[in-house]
């Protein structure tokens, strides 16, 4: 079957109807069928069609321009050959339910390709991913790495329900040891049943900097320094000097325990918290706290995934925005 090229567009004749009733390729015009630069390199190169003057590499070349080509060929052909049939759009692919086509079926998946050095930009994660679950369907990056392999993963909006509440601590004093501040409550306190802090000895808590920040601006926690008491202003100022993430960790600490989770230190999993839904044994997610305009590379979100994978978490990123905190949550997943 011939194929010809006008204005960089791939176009066959009424026989290419065919190719479209039968796998769905390309999209039917009056003339003819008009294909996808992709589906005329896939078509190319398994033979079924052919463009005088052309061939597979040649054409690879024309295309080049576009330097997302090569990666958008392989994920296209990748998932063709697992007996999907696949189109362009409105992200890079629409991917219809196996045995399924166009006028005949569903899509399942919307994809976008991406290398594993793009930047990941929260905000605009965020706006594709409630685009896809506005159509019903589910949102995969197809990453493609530096030697051409290809990882998928489901990226999905997690609301957080709300737990029941459980009963707050009472109010306890402390003083500040450089930056620690340690917090004089014994058991009857509370803080211990609200899994607050590390208890030093039967008097004393050694509060993580996040959750004194949190306590004393719930007026749970007063802590003196020379004498003086420190305000949760002054407290913030003074620990940030050392810590430039402060800022976004307090306000996804808070967030979290509004809802009554318990997030602690997650620094041996590699991110901000570990967070427990009620008095779990086990932690459930990971948490990495984004701020606004902040960009991850993606190399970076895939070590987060597979550290969560490893120890049978979910790996979600609280990503900080105007209207609030919004959780992403990235899996790997095989099509």
């Amino acid at each position: 079957m011939k194929a010809r090229i006008e204005d960089e567009k791939v176009l066959l004749g009424s026989e290419g109807y065919a190719l479209y009733e039968q796998s769905g390729f390309g999209r039917p015009q009056k003339d003819g069928l008009k294909l996808s630069p992709v589906e005329a390199l896939y078509l190319v190169y398994r033979g079924r069609i052919e463009i005088p003057g052309l061939d597979f590499d040649s054409l690879l070349v024309r295309f080049s321009q576009d330097a997302h080509m090569i990666r958008s060929f392989l994920v296209y052909r990748d998932i063709r050959e697992r007996g999907y049939v696949v189109q362009t759009g409105p992200h890079d692919f629409r991917v219809f339910r196996r045995g399924e086509k166009p006028g005949k079926g569903e899509s399942q998946y919307m994809v976008r390709v991406l290398s594993e050095r793009d930047l990941i930009d929260f905000a605009v994660v965020q706006s594709e991913v409630k685009t896809t679950l506005n159509m019903r369907k589910q949102h995969v990056l197809a990453v493609v790495d530096d030697e051409f392999e290809i990882t998928y993963y489901e990226v999905k909006i997690q609301k957080l329900p709300g737990l029941e509440e459980s009963p707050e601590p009472l109010p306890a004093s402390g003083i500040l040891s450089s930056i620690s501040a340690i917090i004089y409550a014994g058991v009857d306190l509370g803080y211990d049943q609200a899994f607050y802090g590390k208890r030093f000895d039967d008097s004393r808590i050694v509060l993580a900097t996040v959750e004194a920040a949190y306590l004393m601006k719930q007026g749970l926690v007063t802590i003196e320094q020379d004498g003086n008491l420190l305000t949760p202003d002054v407290y913030c100022a003074l620990i940030g000097e050392n810590d430039p993430e402060l800022e976004k960790k307090n306000t996804v600490y808070s967030h979290l325990r509004s809802l009554n989770y318990i997030p602690k230190t997650g620094y041996k999993f590699g991110h901000h918290f570990r967070v427990y839904s009620g008095r779990k044994i086990h932690s459930e997610m990971l948490v990495q706290a984004i701020g606004q305009g902040e960009t991850l590379p993606m190399n970076s979100i895939s070590r987060s995934v597979r550290m969560a994978h490893s120890v049978k978490k979910k790996m979600l990123f609280a990503g900080i925005h105007d209207e609030g905190i919004v959780f992403i949550e990235f899996a790997r997943i095989k099509l």
